[in-house]
């Protein structure tokens, strides 16, 4: 990561008090440990400015001011001042001050530093200072001669401070803003123990061997053209187009047993679409850019510049963009001469606008409540290029999406039955470890990042916690980190290897349909408004996928697996040719992938080949497996099985791909 920006996203929005008190015990070593560096860094460079330092989900960080540029090099050094200060096993002593003393200390240069520095004012400081909200009490907190303008909480004393290391040094905007000064991110992470530091590594050191953007380009599953098509949108190749219609089939069996009916919509929408579901403005920064479009026609200049650009695209030389832009300028003047009418149309970001519309094509009672809606829809979003990571985070994203109408009634049941089918995936995946995030509102900021409807905040937060609590599944609750809509679930699951992922999302949502006036006639005829449940099990192709190879480390179960069965012979015999296409038909018959390996290559290259290509199952033929009219069976990573009559083989395999076995 070194020399790498940190993106906005690694900059986390200012806790509130109450947050901070709910920080785990683990946060807390972190936040302490991160002081600890600070301190560290000030013995070997006094004149260091520090900004922020918290606790980030893999340790922590502080962002320091310093004409030195640290680089790993400088690691050791730091983390032996670091023990130094652990074994001093200082108190963090915590002191509340006026905002007259914090000011002074901060022009002193005393704040972020082990003594006053004149001269050296601790700018950062007068930042965060101001960031303090008016009533909210100005905490100190001080480890030895290190004073720092923090809020808390930390572990009683420095020796309290596990295991530690630093990782990594990155360059970040003073509060992620690109206006604001560029400064030094200085990474660590830190655990109660050596053992649990030790096993974080180990996982680290295995996620590298597993890494998707690798797996994905050895096994040639996907591509990303940053020339030609872009960056952030995947071309998916022959056989990861595989994983993804395997996962479609899985989402479409699932959703028809469970009443779903299956929709489809455009990639555009007029701007009208996002203004009345809210999402302009609240998520204009993630949308691409607008689509302008005439409506109306110049009949007499339309011909002549179609006929200008036709001779500029085929006179032999290479369209430029200046020259792009000379006509779309040109075509833009005469739009406006003509005063023609202009339509703003978006990419689509998010399905959920378009299957309001449908819930509104047709009049709806509750007799056709709950509805369930389910698309594999493709949208857009405009992550930034700093945020673009191989699957993980794209701008082309197809999602196993769904939205379901509902009345209040019916809402605890659907609600319930959508975590139900995360379990069946989990099981299906193999995922043991995973916890429900319940995120709620923060009634200080309705009308801001949440839309204004205290009493509906109130009653689904209620409903949601209720339905988590009644059903037994594992959920932390997380405060300022709803929808703008409505509450939400972010589903968090670890990998076979411990690794942590984000996977999908299941909201709650009683803005929409009211926005878009969706209406169904009740029992007692009157019209009311249905609740509607926006649900993601499967995420995103693109993020589960590149779960899966991590999760898998690209050996895929058989059902899932591009390369499911290959047919290998020993010897080029025609007889025994024939005898293997007669398996490969059987096999091919029942939509099985499998292919063949003919050739006169000693077997044991053969088999080399197909572990490499991770070929899931592998038949070896010889002419003994002819006479008994048998197989040998082979399954990657695992060696030989021995021979098994042909017909037992062909069944298994059916059976196991049928019943999708792990």
């Amino acid at each position: 990561m070194t020399g790498m920006d940190a993106d906005k996203q690694n900059q986390p929005e200012r806790k509130s008090l109450d947050e901070r008190h709910r920080m785990s015990d683990l946060e807390r070593l972190r936040h302490s440990c991160a002081h600890v560096m600070a301190t560290a860094i000030l013995r070997l460079w006094p004149e260091a400015q520090f900004a922020a330092g918290p606790p980030v989900e893999t340790g922590f960080y502080y962002d320091v001011d310093l004409p030195h540029r640290i680089t790993p090099e400088d690691f050791p050094k730091i983390e032996e001042e670091m023990k130094k200060e652990i074994k001093a096993n200082h108190v963090f002593e915590r002191m509340v001050v006026t905002r007259e003393q914090a000011m002074a200390d901060s022009q002193s240069g005393r704040l972020g530093g082990l003594s006053e520095r004149p001269g050296n004012v601790s700018k950062f400081k007068l930042g965060n200072l101001a960031d303090i909200p008016e009533g909210e009490p100005i905490t100190y907190f001080k480890n030895g001669d290190f004073l720092d303008l923090c809020a808390g909480p930390h572990v009683m004393r420095t020796g309290n401070i596990g295991a530690f290391k630093l990782t990594s040094v990155a360059s970040a905007y003073y509060k992620g803003d690109e206006k604001n000064p560029q400064l030094q991110r200085i990474y660590g992470t830190a655990f109660k123990n050596k053992t649990e530091l030790e096993a974080y590594f180990k996982m680290l050191e295995e996620a590298k061997k597993r890494d998707h953007r690798r797996i994905g380009a050895e096994m040639g599953l996907f591509a990303i053209d940053t020339e030609y098509v872009g960056p952030g949108m995947p071309l998916w190749l022959p056989k990861g187009t595989v994983l993804v219609e395997e996962l479609e089939k899985l989402a479409k069996e699932t959703e028809f047993a469970a009443g779903y009916v299956r929709v489809r919509t455009p990639h555009l929408a007029r701007e009208k679409m996002y203004t009345t579901s809210g999402h302009l403005p609240y998520y204009a920064e993630s949308m691409f850019p607008p689509l302008e479009l005439v409506e109306g026609k110049a009949e007499e200049k339309r011909p002549i510049l179609r006929e200008e650009f036709k001779r500029l695209i085929h006179d032999g030389t290479e369209l430029t963009t200046e020259e792009i832009d000379t006509f779309l300028d040109r075509a833009q003047s005469i739009r406006k001469a003509e005063g023609l009418a202009v339509d703003r149309y978006y990419l689509k970001a998010m399905n959920c606008p378009h299957h309001h519309r449908i819930f509104a094509a047709q009049p709806r009672s509750y007799r056709d409540l709950p509805l369930r809606l389910a698309e594999y829809g493709c949208c857009y979003r405009y992550a930034q290029s700093g945020e673009l990571f191989g699957l993980m985070r794209v701008r082309s994203l197809n999602m196993n999406d769904a939205h379901i109408y509902c009345t209040a009634e019916q809402f605890a049941a659907e609600f319930n039955a959508v975590n139900e089918m995360y379990l069946k995936y989990f099981k299906i995946f193999g995922i043991e470890k995973y916890v429900m995030r319940f995120s709620t509102h923060d009634p200080a900021k309705l009308g801001q990042k949440f839309v204004d409807e205290p009493e509906l905040w109130k009653q689904t937060e209620d409903m949601v916690r209720k339905v988590l609590i009644e059903s037994g599944i594992n959920f932390v609750e997380v405060p300022n980190e709803a929808a703008f809509y409505g509450p939400k679930i972010d589903v968090q699951v670890w990998s076979v290897i411990g690794r942590e992922f984000t996977l999908a999302t299941n909201q709650v949502d009683f803005a929409q349909p009211r926005r878009f006036g969706l209406t169904y006639r009740d029992r007692d005829n009157t019209e009311k408004t249905p609740l509607c449940i926006h649900r993601a099990p499967l995420g995103t192709h693109e993020r589960f996928i590149g779960f899966l190879i991590e999760h898998y480390a690209g050996n895929f179960p058989l059902w899932l697996a591009p390369d499911q069965v290959r047919v290998l012979t020993i010897g080029e015999d025609d007889a025994l040719v024939a005898y293997a296409k007669g398996i490969i038909e059987q096999l091919r018959s029942n939509e099985v992938r499998v292919d063949a390996d003919f050739g006169n290559d000693k077997i044991n290259g053969k088999v080399q080949r197909a572990e490499q290509e991770k070929v899931h199952t592998m038949l070896v033929i010889g002419p003994r497996d002819m006479q008994a009219n048998a197989v040998s069976v082979r399954l990657h990573g695992k060696g030989s099985l021995g021979a098994k009559p042909k017909d037992e083989v062909v069944a298994g395999i059916l059976d196991a791909i049928r019943e999708r076995r792990a």
